[in-house]
This record gives C-alpha cells, sequence and structure tokens, in this order.
C-alpha cells in the first residue's frame, strides 16, 4: 500500500475544478450563446472530464489517505459516509429541479412547457414506480446524472484500494479493462426500468466507461501512475492532438463539410460521450497534460501577478466547494434560461444572464466556505451572568 499522503490542497486542482464549474453552468443554460465558445465546441472532450478527473485527484486526497492510516474498512466507511452525502445532493438537486419547472409550468406566464423539456412527464403521469425508480437510481433523466455516474464511480473506490494491496499495478489494469469491456460489449446501467414499454435507455454516462477518467486522477494522485515528463516531443505531440481534433469537432467545419460529417457518423463510437469513446480520452490528456505544464509546477505562475491571483483565488474558491456549487448550478441554470427566453437573447442580456451566473456560483462558495468554517465555534461566548434566585 502507498503511505499516508498529507492532505494538502493541490491549488491546481482547486483552480482548474474551478473552471470546469463556470463552464458547467455555461452549458447548462438553456440556448446560452455562450456555449458556442466553451472547450467542447473545439475538441471531443469537455467540462465533464475535467470535472471527473479532477474529482478523482480530489478522491484520493480526501480517501486515499484514510486507507493508507485507517486501514481499509476504515477508508471503505468513509466511502460510504460520501455516498450517502451524495446520494441525498442527487434526490435534492432532482426534487428542487422539479419543483421550479412545476411552479413555472403552473404560473401560466410561459409558453414553453419546462416540464417536458426536461422529459418529467413520465414521472408526473406515474409518479408511483418512477418514484420507486428514482430513489434506486433506475430512473435517471438525462438532466440528473452526472451524480449517479459519480456514486457508482465512488463504490468502486474500496474495490481499487483492495486490489492495490496486492500490486498497484492491478487496479490500474482493472481500470482499463473494465472500459475496454464497456466499450465493446455496451456494459450499462439501465434509466428506464420502470418504463411500460421497455425501454432499454441506458445511463447517458456510462460509470463503467467514465471511471477510467476519474481513476487516471486518482492514480496519479496516489503516486502508481507517474507524472508525465515536460518535453518538447510530448508537448508537440499534445498539440497536434488538439490542431488536429479540431475540424472534426468544431460545429463550423462540421456543417461546411460533408468529408469530415462521413467520418464523424462513420466513427460515432471514437467520440461517444455515453461510454467515454478513445478519442475523448486521447483529447482529454492532451489538453490536461499542456495546462498542467502551463500553469507551472505546482500551480507557481498561478500566482504571478498582482490582479491574477486574485482572479484565481475567486476561482478556486468555486472549486472548492465543487459539490454545492454543481447543485446550485443545476438548478439555477433552467431558471437562468427561462429569464433568456423571456428577455430574448441579444448580446447585452445574454452578457448579463451569465455575469449573474457567475456571481451566483461565486457567493454560493464564499458562504459555504464560510460554513465550514463553524464561524459560530470561533465567536466567543459571553459569560453566563449570574442571576439571584428568590426563594
Amino acid at each position: 500500500m502507498t503511505p499516508a499522503r498529507p492532505t494538502i490542497r493541490d491549488p491546481r486542482l482547486d483552480f482548474f475544478r474551478g473552471i470546469g464549474m463556470f463552464i458547467i453552468l455555461i452549458a447548462h443554460i438553456t440556448d446560452n450563446p455562450w456555449t458556442l465558445y466553451i472547450p467542447a465546441r473545439f475538441g471531443f472532450s469537455d467540462a465533464t472530464e475535467m470535472f471527473v478527473f479532477c474529482s478523482g485527484m480530489a478522491s484520493a486526497i480526501a480517501f486515499g489517505a484514510v486507507f493508507a492510516r485507517a486501514g481499509w474498512l476504515m477508508g471503505a466507511l468513509r466511502i460510504a459516509q460520501r455516498l450517502w452525502q451524495v446520494y441525498w445532493a442527487h434526490l435534492g438537486v432532482f426534487f428542487v429541479g422539479l419543483l421550479s419547472m412545476l411552479l413555472l409550468n403552473e404560473s401560466h406566464l410561459f409558453e414553453k412547457d419546462y416540464i417536458a423539456l426536461l422529459n418529467l412527464k413520465p414521472f408526473l403521469t406515474a409518479t408511483g414506480p418512477n418514484l420507486i425508480g428514482l430513489m434506486t437510481l433506475t430512473y435517471v433523466p438525462n438532466y440528473f446524472d452526472i451524480l449517479p455516474m459519480y456514486l457508482v464511480i465512488l463504490a468502486m473506490i474500496p474495490v481499487i484500494m483492495a486490489l492495490a494491496q496486492i500490486d498497484t499495478r492491478l487496479p490500474i489494469a482493472a481500470s482499463a479493462l473494465l472500459w475496454a469491456y464497456a466499450n465493446a460489449t455496451g456494459l450499462n446501467l439501465p434509466a428506464e426500468w420502470w418504463f411500460a414499454n421497455g425501454s432499454m435507455r441506458g445511463w447517458f454516462f456510462n460509470p463503467f466507461g467514465w471511471q477510467l477518467v476519474f481513476f487516471t486522477g486518482f492514480f496519479l494522485m496516489q503516486g502508481w501512475l507517474p507524472a508525465p515528463p515536460v518535453n518538447r516531443w510530448l508537448i508537440a505531440i499534445a498539440v497536434a492532438v488538439l490542431v488536429i481534433s479540431l475540424p472534426f469537432a468544431w460545429y463550423v467545419t462540421i456543417n461546411a463539410s460533408d468529408l469530415v460529417r462521413g467520418w464523424r457518423t462513420a466513427h460515432v463510437p471514437l467520440f461517444d460521450k455515453t461510454p467515454f469513446g478513445i478519442l475523448r480520452y486521447v483529447h482529454f490528456l492532451a489538453l490536461a497534460y499542456l495546462a498542467w505544464i502551463a500553469v507551472g509546477p505546482m500551480g507557481s505562475r498561478l500566482s504571478q501577478g498582482r490582479i491574477w491571483p486574485r482572479i484565481v483565488g475567486v476561482i478556486s474558491r468555486v472549486g472548492q466547494q465543487s459539490l454545492a456549487i454543481f447543485m446550485t448550478s443545476m438548478v439555477s441554470a433552467r431558471l437562468f434560461g427561462v429569464v433568456l427566453d423571456v428577455a430574448g437573447r441579444g448580446p447585452l442580456v445574454v452578457l448579463l444572464v451569465n455575469l449573474a451566473g457567475f456571481a451566483l456560483i461565486i457567493g454560493v462558495a464564499g458562504f459555504v466556505a464560510y460554513l465550514k468554517r463553524q464561524p459560530w465555534k470561533l465567536r466567543a461566548q459571553p459569560k453566563a451572568a449570574a442571576v439571584e434566585v428568590t426563594p
């Protein structure tokens, strides 16, 4: 087993998780014109890979040391506690999201059917079986599918740590083989077991495929995978991957070229998001490698200058509270989309709505950080005044 590591926050991890949170908010605001400029429009990978990869690194910091210090059983219990937290976070996001869309529909102030847009009609028309499906993760609506994926991957950590007790190469091999098997056979979990006509829809984010990028981050942080060297050849290869991928992922070239569209049609499994196609992995690794070099050793370049460190500090604070920010984004993004439906999608309106979204998640991150410091324990308690008791 790897010896216990100190649980020191890596500034690069918080920074890139924060960047991912801002991109995820932009991507989930309905018909947001700014989505034309997020990384997903210029390559096969997107902010989801960033979020999952960084979550793997964060899990290694948060849980790996527990396994090493307190043993496998205590580590597994710590994972169980986190599963409990994320499970209820998932249900909370679903019900708050459902409630907000119901309120919009029932107000009769809007032309759109917001319940239908999220494909939540089945839940309302057959609530009993769908509620069972929701609670057992066998009913997973597409918009609410990232946290269930995270739950399943988290549950794999005790198995990974058990394999590592034998040989740290075993979990690496197991992760790669599971990804390959899921891509080759279509292994997935059912998203609509409740569906009366026998729907075979699987989870949009197949956890058996997506665990590969999660555990890549986990293995790197554990030290089981060595960090790649910094050299001109690897940099050139990474740049080449991004440049070659661009015309096959950018909507402009896709729309303009029959050749590109034909290639994409013939090679969908290579970049399919559900099973986590191989080109998504390669593209993300190239992008992550260049970003890792760009910020310098231990993120040293993130602290250079006078203004830049302040911006980095705000972004990193958002990254530190990623679960709370993700939950906030998933609910608020739909409401920001309603604002765009009403006010239009002119440049100024879009700018103000996106900036309002940024302000919201920055504020939530600051408030959650404040609560985690337990300020009620920091304030001195006034001494109780003596009270005279008369008979």
